[in-house]
């Protein structure tokens, strides 16, 4: 008698995320077609209000990418030329290309072991007199330890960009991110915990002056129409992409309860799996929204391979680091700089974790991985 195929287990599943939504996004996506508002319109608007009172700003900025919600908030904040911004080398290229498009440097400092997130002592340790900032990235959706990195940032009169791409919803000490530093900055790329059908992005801030140089930059840096007072950009969020968030937001709450739970449940199937380390729990302090469930194996491709083959898909984020990537080769940086980063970059495997996942298909995650281990 022939062996059970294997249970394939997709890493994400959008085409089944649109299907359970599909009545209601057609429906909203057909009113901004027949209303003839397609830039600009009421649903960017009413979308940029219900995220930032869900953040606890003062408002929100729709941009057509997280990319762009991050280069304009630096140049919102006068940060450019000559300017140093402080930033983690484990993230997406988007963070220090950012830094980089805004004309300023980015200064990498290491992370901490077991988050993965900017280490706040690294980040003290990093302060020049040129630097303007500091770029924290709450990686895979748990935040990073924004005290230390706010006392940093007040004891050397830097602003702070948080990059919440990965952290909608998230919250540290019950505040929730991107309303806790300057700025925060969110993206809305399809695979995203709160995805558009598209690219999208959004800034967050307490500050509302802040916010209308954000939405200036976004509109060819004009404030008055046909009058530019400086060089920006055409960055906006589109109609069709706000009213098919709008429809997402509200299975937001839902969909982050769904990640937890299948995250309690991978700890519980993964504990004592040698060679095997699970990423830190959530706990009174950080409130992750677990974008990713991202172990550490020393034999990391070994076991991508092994889950391959058992029709079980991963992603490694990041292969990389950024200090070590070919664009930034002029800033300098070598094998070594930073070693908690380049392990990381060597052990890292993230897992399907989508709220679409059923029990099903986590314990067959779990037994492909014990699998492993027992014959390795």
């Amino acid at each position: 008698m022939s062996e059970p195929a294997p249970r394939a287990v997709p890493f994400a599943d959008l085409a089944r995320q649109y299907a359970e939504l599909a009545p209601e996004l057609e429906r909203a996506l057909l009113n901004v077609a027949r209303g003839g508002h397609y830039v600009l319109g009421p649903e960017v608007a009413a979308l940029e209000r219900e995220l930032s009172e869900d953040h606890g700003c003062a408002g929100a900025v729709g941009l057509n990418s997280g990319t762009d919600a991050l280069v304009l908030s630096l140049r919102a904040l006068g940060i450019g030329p000559g300017d140093e911004v402080i930033t983690t080398p484990f993230s997406f290229f988007a963070t220090s290309e950012a830094i980089a498009l805004a004309g300023a440097r980015p200064v990498f400092a290491d992370v901490e072991s077991d988050s993965l997130n900017l280490d706040p002592a690294a980040a003290a340790a990093a302060v020049t007199e040129r630097t303007r900032a500091i770029l924290p990235v709450h990686l895979f959706g748990r935040p990073c330890d924004m005290d230390g990195i706010l006392d940093v940032a007040r004891r050397h009169r830097l602003a702070v960009i948080e990059d919440c791409a990965q952290a909608v919803g998230a919250r540290y000490r019950d505040r929730p991110v991107g309303g806790i530093g300057d700025i925060g900055c969110l993206s809305f790329f399809p695979t995203k915990n709160l995805g558009a059908l598209g690219d999208g992005g959004l800034v967050l801030s307490r500050d509302a002056v802040r916010l209308e140089r954000v939405r200036a930059l976004a509109a060819h840096g004009s404030r008055e129409r046909y009058l530019h007072q400086e060089i920006g950009a055409n960055s906006r969020l589109d109609e069709l992409q706000a009213a098919a968030l709008r429809v997402k937001r509200a299975r937001l709450r839902a969909w982050t309860e769904a990640r937890r739970r299948n995250a309690r449940r991978y700890r519980e199937l993964l504990a004592g799996v040698p060679g095997l380390s699970l990423p830190p729990p959530d706990d009174g302090r950080f409130g992750s929204v677990w974008h990713q469930f991202t172990v550490r194996a020393r034999e990391r491709d070994k076991l991508r391979q092994h889950l391959a083959a058992q029709k079980i898909q991963t992603m490694i984020y990041y292969p990389v680091p950024l200090h070590l990537q070919p664009a930034h080769r002029d800033l300098g940086y070598r094998p070594g700089a930073f070693p908690v980063a380049e392990r990381a970059a060597a052990e890292v495997l993230s897992l399907p974790v989508h709220p679409q996942l059923a029990e099903a298909d986590l314990e067959a995650v779990a037994g492909a991985i014990r699998a492993w281990a027992k014959s390795n």
